[in-house]
């Protein structure tokens, strides 16, 4: 009877301390979002490079030259949510844990591409640039998409449009960074870009 007991003890406790393992994750994944950008103001960012980021008709849009815009912030764990639009010619993307805000790139950054006329389509639009292919390689072009971009420890998933491109786990020592938002080709179009630690 008293080894019953002491199970049923056991029982509790190991479902209780589950309880709250879940609660805690619950409360992580319910912090509060941080809007960086909601196409009203440029504040929450630092232009590099020559391209034309301009607020326009409610978003923030650039067709000219060659650049990005990199967040005052440095991100570590996170998720975001962006909203954006190019058109078909558009070379753009995310990146994120950016290394030197000051010479971005693929290697540098974790970069969620936006570029759909890409030569290699294994990286084009949904993929992580060298690091995690898509195939086949969605569309952006000429509506409004979403990305949904979460970065825990070296596990990174991405959705687009609310469909999995990615998920992939890389040992890469880039561990924290701002985020920077690519101008590189076409018409490029950020309307909301939403960031909440995990």
């Amino acid at each position: 009877m008293k080894r019953s007991l002491l199970k049923l003890g056991i029982v509790f406790l190991v479902s209780g301390l589950w309880g709250c393992a879940d609660l805690n994750t619950q409360q992580i994944s319910q912090a509060p979002w941080e809007t960086l950008l909601d196409g009203t103001n440029l504040n929450n960012w630092t232009a590099i490079g020559n391209a034309n980021w301009r607020l326009y008709e409610g978003s923030v849009q650039a067709e000219i030259g060659n650049g990005f815009l990199v967040s005052n912030k440095t991100y570590q764990d996170f998720q975001i949510q962006a909203e954006f639009w190019v058109d078909d010619e558009a070379n753009s993307g995310i990146f994120i844990r950016v290394s030197d805000p000051k010479l971005i790139n693929a290697v540098n950054a974790y970069e969620v591409n936006i570029f759909d006329k890409r030569p290699d389509p294994t990286y084009g639009t949904g993929s992580i640039v060298n690091v995690a292919k898509v195939e086949p390689m969605p569309k952006a072009g000429g509506h409004w998409n979403t990305f949904d971009i979460t970065a825990k420890g070296n596990h990174y998933v991405v959705f687009f449009n609310g469909v999995k491109t990615v998920d992939v786990t890389n040992n890469n020592l880039l561990k924290a960074g701002p985020i920077a938002l690519q101008y590189a080709a076409g018409v490029v179009k950020f309307k909301r870009l939403q960031i909440r630690p995990i």
